[in-house]
């Protein structure tokens, strides 16, 4: 199994609300790099395209409050390789939380070399633009 992390972020943004913000699916869209188009979300899962790869289906399957959101393929998602991308978070202060996101997966060598790259990418991006997101006026 192979892990790719983002770095683990401080967020200058009480723990409760950046938890109930990735806890809703229709809130990911504000978080997604620029490959990600035509996205479809309830509460639990989402649908959208990735540019090179094609549809993919994901859904929420834990949640655990102010501290860890799991995410799993939706069943009969078509991919090469299986995985979950886990969102941890941390209070450090009342106004002060640290976040990260997790990439474990588990693909043949040959797919790993070329995905690392863009999957590593992809957690970088999501923690940066949550840090962006809630620290805005008015979050």
């Amino acid at each position: 199994m192979g892990q790719l992390k983002s770095d683990k972020t401080s967020i200058n943004a009480p723990i409760e609300k950046i938890y109930n913000f990735l806890s809703d699916f229709n809130n990911f869209k504000d978080l997604m790099p620029d490959q990600v188009q035509n996205w479809k979300s309830t509460e639990d899962t989402c649908t959208f395209d990735v540019s090179g790869m094609g549809q993919m289906s994901l859904k929420i399957v834990e949640k655990i409050p102010y501290s860890k959101i799991r995410i799993l393929p939706e069943t009969g998602t078509k991919l090469p390789f299986t995985f979950e991308l886990i969102c941890l978070l941390d209070k450090v202060q009342e106004n002060e939380t640290t976040g990260e996101f997790i990439f474990d997966h588990e693909m043949p060598m040959m797919i790993s070399m070329m995905a690392s790259r863009p999957l590593q990418n992809l957690v970088d991006i999501l923690v940066k633009k949550l840090k962006e997101h809630c620290e805005k006026p008015g979050f």
